[in-house]
């Protein structure tokens, strides 16, 4: 009996000391971060009745650490998780999928090309992010109940720099090629055109690729899973003679309303000539959009075909390669991603492999690797900081030619009446005298099919100052921007850039609007903003071609089709606006997104149209007991204890884009129209903006006065002043304080 006595005696011991070890293992191994250099930095922060935050400081790298101290005041919650992606620990916060961003923190090697390309930047540039550093380091000092991870602070600029070369690539859509290669599933069709002599086949389309491994659509620190299949946006600018008096710049972007990729309106000012306000997403020290007293841009997603896959012919020991007839040794080492299970934390090995075209991912099908735009780069951290503080269009553009900003289109205005589009992507310089199949998996066994570098500035799309008097995009080709007579002809740009070829339900209202306007004045522009409207074009056709198709037997009141029957009438007679007026329109708000959502991602087949309506009658008739609810029940912008109805679709101009279903029924919006700013500049006037976030400033602070305090704006349609101008800050402050890291 004692030796069964000290058996579970030990047993006890041992299980104790597993969940130690599983406990604490994970900070210890990471280590202790490196500090940024001490220096002392010190910022004024204004806060607005809104709570948004205007930032002086004496010098560039003062505001970024009031920056960093702003966010942390508003959202450190989200910007830990930034921070725990940017050092490859986001798994020990959110578990399994947090350990899916780990993995591709290291895939894609974003600390080893932060630690070699960083220190290469202009000294200037690397000092806002020491001092965005800092003023992290600072807040979790001076608040450590609230660091949800041991060791994770200090952060350095390099962590930083980290964060932004894993999430850029994100946004033209790599997450399209790493999850289903990961997966072993097919790959997505390209947007792109066919190469010549290589035209694709009708084969069986791709399912929704790598969903069931990789897919994650909640709040994230990257665009990820039905986030970035639905990243979208709207950019309008306007010339002095086509609106009749200021030149108007339009930002509408469509993101997260919450998480890493969430915006968070900030003003920056210096002694330095640093002075511009916008928007950025947490972890980051400068606007990513928005507007200084010369020029502004603002941004919609682009696709173009990015990135090149690689099937690598292996030894038989998988450990090399062959290329060009010659075995090269594949690079491979393990790692351990940190998966949290309640309290504690599981490491879980995960090899890594590498070759000379890039990451590889192995699956069953072999070994595939992996060369995309703006691969191995943070020349982007200083191009974005120049062009914060560019004074004219030849500035500006300057900065944008150097093809340092990987992806995303720029719209484009200034005090001049100077409006531009520019289809900015770093896309491959693939050779042109090279017979491949780039819209294809390549064969690795070819160096000669291992492109260096971007294509030149002059390569790709751009309008400047068109004669129609304006410009716009909402994720839609390039080929359709400023009116028929100033469009780009597709036949111009080589195929092998393999820049898309696609249309978005908004695109198609904003240019039929945009094309009938004779004047777009500020009342006019408000109007096609806020549009709700569907053309009967693209995936709304097809939607209604099969609701047409649709038949069914008599009707039995007793029998689920006497209801189904009558919502697909009651479609039929649909208006073709998500407006909250008429009775079919909550059901057309479910039928609709899954079939944008197929067109966006590109799955090549339409879903079934009667298998959809079923589900959205169940479900209407399951939360309100009838088909046809007004709109407004259904759709909701929710945040703490409010509660507004919302207007607008899946892909309207007045983006309602995806939601979150309640156990209530009610569909809490969760990424549409974000934050929106308005720009004029009227002849001899300085600028003036108008702004509003679907929230507030203070996104994860429920305590906060500004957790929801834009929402009724928000749903109706209004915008609230941007004080740019430090006589009209200091006239409308609320809160004025300094904050610092010195005695």
């Amino acid at each position: 009996m004692s030796w069964v006595k000290r058996s579970a005696f030990t047993l006890v011991v041992l299980l104790i000391v597993a969940f130690v070890i599983l406990a604490t293992w994970e900070p210890i191994a990471a280590g202790s971060g490196k500090a940024p250099p001490d220096r002392t930095y010190s910022a004024e922060i204004i806060r607005d009745e809104f709570g948004v935050p205007k930032i002086y400081g004496k010098t560039d790298a003062d505001v970024a650490f009031g920056v960093a101290m702003a966010q942390a005041e508003d959202d450190f919650f989200t910007l830990q998780d930034v921070v725990a992606m940017s050092r490859g620990r986001y798994g020990a916060i959110a578990g399994e999928e947090g350990a899916t961003f780990d993995y591709v923190y290291h895939l894609l090697d974003a600390r080893g090309t932060a630690t070699r390309e960083y220190p290469k930047l202009p000294e200037d540039s690397r000092a806002l992010f020491e001092a965005f550093a800092a003023g992290l380091n600072q807040y979790a000092e001076e608040h450590p109940d609230e660091v949800k991870l041991t060791n994770l602070f200090p952060v350095n600029g390099e962590d930083v720099a980290a964060g932004f070369v894993l999430r850029q690539p994100f946004f033209y859509g790599l997450s399209n090629v790493v999850g289903p290669l990961v997966a072993g599933d097919d790959l997505r069709k390209e947007f792109g055109p066919d190469i010549p002599g290589f035209p694709r086949d009708g084969s069986e389309p791709a399912k929704e690729a790598g969903t069931e491994h990789m897919a994650m659509n909640g709040v994230h620190p990257l665009p990820w899973g039905d986030d970035a299949g639905m990243l979208g946006s709207n950019a309008w600018a306007v010339s002095p003679d086509k609106s009749g008096g200021p030149t108007t710049l339009i930002s509408n972007s469509h993101q997260p309303l919450r998480g890493g990729v969430a915006w968070y309106e900030l003003t920056v000012e210096s002694e330095e000539g640093w002075h511009f306000t916008g928007a950025n997403f947490p972890g980051s020290p400068f606007p990513f959009l928005g507007h200084n007293r010369h020029l502004g841009w603002t941004n919609t997603v682009n696709r173009p075909d990015m990135a090149d896959i690689y099937k690598l012919e292996m030894n038989e020991a998988s450990d090399q390669y062959r290329l060009d007839g010659e075995w090269r040794d594949l690079e491979t080492k393990t790692v351990f991603l940190p998966v949290r299970m309640g309290p504690v934390v599981l490491p879980i090995p995960r090899k890594i492999h590498r070759s000379i075209h890039g990451p590889v991912i192995e699956n069953d099908n072999g070994f595939f690797a992996v060369r995309y735009g703006g691969m191995d780069s943070v020349d982007q951290l200083d191009a974005y900081y120049r062009i914060n503080k560019a004074t004219n269009f030849e500035e500006w553009q300057t900065q944008m030619a150097r093809m340092a900003i990987p992806s995303t289109n720029f719209i484009y205005a200034d005090e001049t009446g100077n409006i531009a589009y520019l289809y900015n992507a770093a896309i491959p310089d693939r050779p042109e005298d090279v017979e491949a199949n780039w819209r294809s998996v390549l064969d690795g066994n070819r160096s000669d099919l291992i492109w260096e570098g971007s294509v030149d500035y002059e390569e790709i799309p751009k309008v400047i100052n068109p004669s129609s008097g304006w410009l716009y995009n909402a994720n839609n080709e390039p080929f359709t921007a400023a009116g028929a007579s100033d469009d780009i002809d597709p036949e111009s740009i080589s195929p092998i850039l393999g820049v898309e070829l696609k249309q978005t339900n908004r695109s198609r209202r904003a240019y039929k609007l945009l094309s009938e306007s004779s004047l777009l004045d500020r009342a006019n522009l408000e109007r096609i903003k806020y549009d709700t409207a569907y053309e009967r074009e693209g995936y709304v056709a097809d939607m209604f071609a099969g609701l047409e198709a649709m038949e069914f037997p008599p009707r039995m009141k007793d029998t689920g089709q006497f209801e189904l029957e009558r919502a697909r009438d009651l479609l039929l007679e649909w208006d073709f606006t998500a407006d909250n007026e008429g009775p079919a329109d909550a059901l057309a708000l479910l039928m609709i997104r899954d079939f944008m959502s197929a067109e966006y991602q590109n799955r090549g087949s339409a879903p079934d149209v009667k298998e959809h309506l079923q589900k959205a009658v169940d479900h209407l008739m399951e939360h309100f007991g009838r088909i046809d609810p007004p709109m407004s029940d259904l759709l909701r912008l929710r945040q703490g204890d409010v509660d507004l109805p919302l207007d607008g679709g899946s892909d309207t101009l007045r983006a309602s884009t995806t939601w979150e279903v309640h156990d209530d029924g009610r569909l809490s919006l969760v990424h549409g129209d974000s934050f929106i700013q308005w720009v004029e500049w009227n002849d001899g006037e300085p600028v003036f903006s108008r702004s509003i976030q679907p929230f507030g400033a203070a996104i994860t602070r429920p305590e906060s006065p500004h957790h929801t305090d834009q929402m009724q704006l928000f749903v109706d349609h209004k915008l609230k002043p941007v004080y740019f101008w430090r006589e009209d800050v200091i006239a409308n402050a609320k809160q004025r304080y300094t904050v610092s890291n010195g005695d």
